[in-house]
């Protein structure tokens, strides 16, 4: 059983703002992501950047078999949001934007309007493995690194601006890591030695960046130390990333201005870690992915086939 995350980039049909400006743009980006999928063959598959519920639709048009669809209800300003495909049946478990109640507004910009709630929709589902069981996913997209400023700007006025909207991201991604993780605590339900649970997506940071640590719960047993294989209270809450698994020449998901980066992840409960045999980027066997490098303006490869992010992967035994 594969079970992976991908951001699709900006999947929407064409002829609105920020999608494929024509057809045959469109038709190129189907052809190629759905050739990735069908190469890739997963069981299951969260995805990130699906602007119209339709573009999805004509996604799985392209598959062989036929799939399984859930999206969220909650996308962002942009109209994008995250789903699942997948091969076996699916009953949606959660799909939520709300903080916790005891976690304050936050700051977004230097007029001081603030928000409650995340970005994009967290989407939870509950799926039927193919050697059985069940299988409970979520999938997110957090606040980018990519900065935004007033007035539709990708560059900043000066430093100071800069470092002020980098900090307002940087406080909505840590307030959605939190969400994320309430929502996975629901998940688990204090029984993580027993459930097969994952949480996937793009994070938009990398392993060891604080807001990717809120969402592993109680510290050790990570991958690689002395306690990975003894057993403690925190298994049973506990969410391992398997991004120590893939191999280190293709441990990275996307290319920002010329830097490679892990920032799609997937995390799995104490029972599912110990049933991963393989996990990688991009597709089995490709070795390191090719992926174009990207700057900060997210409209410039509106007509560009396939996506700027590869899929990160595992393979469960």
């Amino acid at each position: 059983m594969l079970i992976g995350t991908w951001n699709l980039e900006n999947l929407y049909r064409p002829g609105g703002p920020y999608g494929p400006q024509d057809e045959a743009a469109y038709q190129a980006k189907l052809a190629a992501l759905a050739a990735v999928i069908t190469e890739l063959d997963p069981t299951l598959l969260g995805v990130q950047e699906v602007g119209d519920p339709e573009a999805l639709e004509d996604l799985a048009g392209m598959l062989d078999d036929d799939w399984h669809l859930a999206l969220s209800g909650h996308p962002d300003s942009r109209g994008i949001r995250v789903g699942f495909l997948s091969r076996t049946a699916m009953t949606v478990l959660a799909d939520t934007t709300a903080f916790p109640a005891e976690l304050r507004p936050v700051q977004v910009d230097d007029s001081g309007v603030t928000v409650t709630r995340a970005g994009r929709g967290f989407l939870a589902v509950e799926a039927e493995e193919v050697e059985g069981g069940l299988l409970r996913v979520a999938v997110c997209h957090l606040k980018s690194k990519l900065l935004s400023y007033p007035n539709g700007r990708f560059q900043p006025r000066d430093e100071g601006e800069r470092a002020r909207y980098g900090a307002y991201a940087l406080y909505r991604r840590a307030a959605e890591a939190t969400a994320l993780r309430a929502l996975a605590d629901e998940l688990l339900d204090g029984d993580g030695q027993a459930r097969d649970v994952a949480v996937l997506g793009d994070l938009n940071d990398e392993v060891q960046a604080a807001t990717t640590q809120i969402l592993l719960g109680p510290p050790g047993s990570e991958i690689g130390t002395p306690g990975y294989e003894q057993a403690d209270r925190g298994d049973a809450t506990r969410l391992w990333d398997t991004a120590p698994l893939i191999p280190p020449g293709q441990r990275y998901s996307r290319v920002n201005s010329g830097r490679r980066e892990l920032i799609d992840h997937v995390l799995v409960s104490h029972r599912l870690v110990h049933r991963v045999t393989a996990a990688g980027t991009g597709l089995p066997g490709d070795g390191p992915p090719g992926l174009p490098s990207v700057g900060p303006d997210p409209s410039a490869r509106r007509d560009a086939p396939g996506s700027d992010h590869a899929p990160v992967w595992i393979r469960v035994g």
